[in-house]
């Protein structure tokens, strides 16, 4: 037996101890180091995606030295890689100060950064540390040096202290500043910039840039560039339908693309697998518990739940107005019992005419790309249904994503009569959403469309646009709203 007092405290041999979920599979795959950890490394920068561009603009505006740098992208999007490699990039003359705790006030902000230059001012007033932070910037300036700002998580800084910031940029010389700053945030700091009260600070944006998600068809290629990161000498095979999996599950996501990878690595360990299959990526979204990401189209779509219950109320209108298929032919479904009552004693259709108006302010502020889920089109004669409809959307989700347009009835049959038989009158076109492009639309549609055997369109604000104005002379004087 061993007596030395120090014995139980020394590391038995590391084969005691289980290994890590990475060491497990590195061997088996041939990897130095695990590919896909979720704290952003330099090492495992993917300038695939447009981000070696967005790297090469950063720098580039940073060594102009003038305004306000701002960038922003989705949660988990990669803002924080490209913060830590335009550090590691950045000119020899370039100071760095980090700010990472966003939630500081207007006064703390100031001693935070006078802390990160080195000067010691506890307990001292903000003038005094604003004067002091001065003669440092210009000292600094003095030798040559620049002072770069990085700013983390702007979306959740009070607004104060946004004001703040802005008014170190007037610290400057009579021809360079002698702050650079870089705001890195979620799409929520663009919403706030847009307030009236933030317009000056807006003002000084000179360069603003947008990290985008990860195309399904460059998914394969940011895992290999990440394996390849990581030592693997050879491809690592994800099956086309694990790839296909992997990108409707982390909807470009970088954060949950690496997530999801590492436990469909350990899952194909455990098959003893050279190859990661659909199935490996299946228990490996199983295993994650991170909410589906929203979709955005310029504004945050409803839940599935909301669009489900939307999608309801569409199908039990149909039900309702078709021939035939009040008996719940269509759906399957019985229609609700409410709905003839409604239509013998609704009120008028004081929301439909306000909903009406409203969407069409709405329809001039789209830009002509923009993408909706046509969901019902009725006979313009039918305000009443209309209105219920619209009460029933009110109550179920709100109507900010739902619009309603009159289309014409001398435009032959189109996308927004498919639902329908083909009718020379008059119609009520409602329309879910606003898309910035198909993928996004689609996505939503795939999630949605399943729970009701009515079909759904897609269209387009131009072709909106389109059929609106092919009767606008034919509604003149006729007080079409």
């Amino acid at each position: 037996m061993n007596n030395d007092p120090h014995a139980t405290r020394q590391r038995p041999p590391d084969r005691h101890y289980a290994p890590s979920p990475h060491g497990m599979y590195l061997r088996h795959f041939g990897l130095r180091t695990a590919p896909f950890g979720i704290t952003p490394d330099p090492a495992f920068f993917y300038p695939g995606n447009t981000r070696g561009e967005l790297l090469a603009a950063l720098l580039y505006a940073v060594t102009q030295g003038e305004g306000i740098i701002k960038l922003t992208g989705e949660v988990g999007s990669g803002k924080t890689m490209l913060c830590r490699m335009l550090a590691e990039r950045l000119p020899p003359q370039i100071d760095v100060v980090y700010l990472l705790n966003p939630r500081l006030e207007p006064d703390e902000v100031l001693h935070a950064i006078a802390a990160e230059l080195g000067l010691t001012l506890d307990g001292c007033r903000a003038d005094t540390v604003l004067r002091a932070l001065h003669g440092e910037l210009i000292a600094r300036h003095a030798a040559g040096r620049q002072v770069l700002l990085l700013a983390e998580e702007a979306q959740a800084m009070p607004g104060a202290t946004l004001e703040a910031l802005r008014l170190l940029t007037n610290l400057e010389t009579a021809s360079h500043k002698l702050l650079q700053i870089v705001l890195f945030g979620q799409p929520e700091l663009q919403l706030t910039l847009d307030l009236p009260q933030f317009r000056q600070l807006k003002e000084r944006i000179t360069h603003s840039f947008t990290v985008p998600c990860l195309p399904p068809a460059l998914l394969n290629d940011y895992l290999t560039c990440r394996l390849a990161a990581a030592g693997r000498t050879t491809p690592l095979v994800f099956t086309p339908a694990a790839l296909r999996r992997l990108a409707r599950a982390a909807q470009g996501i970088v954060r949950r693309i690496n997530i999801l990878a590492d436990k469909a690595l350990l899952a194909a360990f455990a098959d003893d697998a050279q190859q990661v299959s659909a199935r490996h990526v299946r228990l490996a979204i199983a295993d994650s518990a991170f909410y589906r990401a929203p979709w955005h189209a310029g504004k945050l779509l409803a839940g599935a739940l909301c669009a489900l219950m939307l999608l309801l109320a569409a199908a039990l209108l149909w039900q309702w107005l078709m021939p035939g298929h009040k008996s719940g032919m269509a759906t399957g479904m019985a229609a609700p019992a409410t709905f003839p009552a409604a239509r013998s004693h609704a009120a008028p259709p004081a929301l439909l005419d306000s909903k009406l108006a409203e969407s069409r302010g709405w329809l001039a502020q789209q830009g002509s790309q923009q993408l909706v889920l046509h969901i019902a089109s009725l006979p313009a004669s039918e305000t009443t249904a209309a209105e219920t409809f619209l009460q029933q959307a009110q109550q179920a989700i709100g109507l900010h994503n739902v619009h309603v347009f009159r289309l014409p009835g001398t435009v032959s049959a189109s996308k927004w009569q498919q639902q329908a038989p083909a009718s020379a009158s008059a119609r009520l076109a409602i329309v879910y959403g606003s898309f910035a492009d198909q993928a996004s639309a689609e996505a939503v549609w795939a999630r949605i469309a399943p729970a009701s055997s009515q079909k759904i369109f897609l269209s387009s604000i131009d072709s909106i646009r389109t059929e609106i104005n092919a009767t606008a002379p034919a509604q003149a004087g006729r007080g079409a709203p």
